[in-house]
């Protein structure tokens, strides 16, 4: 089965999501994610999606029930790189990713995640 890598930049977490999601990877990466955020006391989490055309509303809802996991383990997500097609798929299916920031590359969302004022 594939993994989606995880990388630590400080106290960030950084996922790139360079492959087409399905159903399993999904579930696995946030069970990685999840994981992580604890074993490296992360106070944050950028993934990054711009490499993904599509998305249906399984992984919207996997990135927003993330967000939300992140949240109670004291962590803020922002995703970045999302491409007009996937937002307006969003939209569509009426997916908010409530909790979920985002920005238009990864230099924001860093930006975004050090500024602390996501929670505010």
């Amino acid at each position: 089965m594939d993994k989606i890598p995880i990388l630590r930049m400080g106290r960030l977490l950084l996922v790139t999501i360079q492959v087409d999601m399905h159903d399993r990877l999904a579930m696995a990466l946030q069970d990685d994610l999840t994981q992580r955020i604890v074993k490296d006391r992360a106070t944050g989490v950028l993934i990054d999606i711009s490499a993904l055309d599509i998305v249906d509303s399984f992984i919207g809802r996997m990135i927003s029930n993330t967000a939300a996991m992140a949240k109670i383990l004291d962590a803020r997500t922002v995703v970045v790189g999302m491409q007009p097609a996937v937002a307006i798929t969003l939209v569509e299916l009426g997916l908010t990713l409530e909790g979920v920031s985002t920005a238009l590359n990864v230099e924001l969302g860093i930006k975004l995640l050090e500024r602390g004022s996501l929670w505010s």
